[in-house]
């Protein structure tokens, strides 16, 4: 495990040395290496600063500071982050914000920097002030629609008023948690799931893990079985499936009926999310299924020994690499959440 976290982590680094910012970028297979990504930047840098320890890698945790000052550079006037690349002539969004609020949180609890939690918290006011009367998020999101996967941004938002008590960010996760709960379908699926309009009726597992992983993590921050049985319940079906044919498919319809190619970012995901249910007691299946993920993910990795020296140790954003998404690249968050897996394979969950 520490070799495939090792390499991983050379990876990002390398991801942010190329970036010339501090941030972190991607590499697109063709086209090469992308500008800092402010969102998966964000949610990086508590990976950094895990790794850093798990390794015995202080440099790791140099790096990750330094990510989370050029965040600092790149917060907007009433808030939020950028949706996009650095470059891009995007706005604030919402869901994007919430994963560099992780990145601040996780800076600040290393270092007790002020100007880190002064940024999350202006951050987070923006996300409450923005929220739908139903207790959505939609005109500050990705294509200005209402997504369940914002579960995702509930969860920085309790964490920060546990470190914080800032009112009313308790009660606008509360509000969106209730608004989720209204989407999911007896048999777990949720409907608005999907980064697309087009395909909402089969979501991808990228976005179905982000769903799973944000109801479980407030299952555990609010200490409500609610939240963790929804959660369960969605999870289950995947956990059944991978655990019955060893790999999933990249999209699931209303049914569970599956499409498409292996999502290696959701699949890493999920095992984060399977060892999170199975250490709340969610049941030896999650664990397991959770263990054969990462081996998987671990053999798909050690692919990219053979292939191009840029993306040696990264994860492909799909399995195989010409999949639909992120189709011949090396998406930042793929290596991230493989990351993430890995650092939980001991039992212990992440972050």
């Amino acid at each position: 495990m520490d070799a495939a976290l090792t390499a991983a982590m050379a990876w990002v680094a390398c991801a942010q040395d190329r970036s010339g910012d501090g941030g972190v970028g991607s590499l697109h297979l063709v086209h090469g290496w992308g500008r800092t990504y402010p969102e998966t930047t964000g949610y990086l840098v508590p990976t950094m600063l895990a790794a850093s320890d798990k390794l015995r890698r202080p440099d790791l945790a140099e790096r990750a500071l330094g990510a989370a000052d050029t965040l600092l550079t790149l917060q907007r006037p009433e808030g939020g982050w950028q949706g996009g690349r650095v470059g891009e002539p995007r706005g604030p969004v919402v869901f994007n914000t919430a994963q560099v609020i992780r990145g601040m949180l996780a800076a600040h609890g290393r270092t007790g920097d002020q100007r880190y939690l002064d940024a999350a918290v202006r951050a987070a006011v923006w996300i409450a002030s923005v929220q739908e009367s139903d207790g959505s998020w939609s005109k500050h999101n990705f294509m200005g629609a209402a997504r369940v996967y914002d579960t995702y941004v509930d969860a920085p938002l309790l964490l920060l008023h546990q470190r914080t008590g800032a009112p009313g960010l308790r009660e606008a996760a509360l509000r969106n948690l209730e608004w989720v709960a209204g989407r999911q379908a007896a048999n777990g699926w949720f409907a608005d799931a999907d980064n697309t309009l087009r395909h909402n009726d089969r979501p991808i597992l990228h976005t179905l893990a982000y769903t799973i992983d944000g109801l479980a993590e407030c299952g555990v921050l609010l200490g409500e079985a609610r939240w963790t049985a929804m959660a369960q319940a969605a999870a289950g079906p995947l956990c059944g499936r991978f655990l019955e044919h060893g790999i999933l498919h990249g999209r699931y319809d209303r049914s569970w009926n599956g499409s498409e190619v292996f999502i290696t970012t959701g699949g890493a995901q999920l095992a984060v999310a399977w060892q999170r249910l199975a250490a709340g007691g969610g049941g030896g299946r999650f664990a397991e299924a959770a263990a054969r993920m990462r081996g998987l993910l671990i053999a798909v990795q050690e692919r990219t020994a053979s292939g191009p020296a840029d993306a040696r140790g990264a994860l492909s954003g799909s399995y195989p690499l010409w999949g639909r998404y992120e189709k011949f690249a090396c998406p930042n968050w793929a290596t991230k959440y493989l990351a993430d897996a890995l650092l939980c394979a001991d039992g212990r969950t992440f972050p």
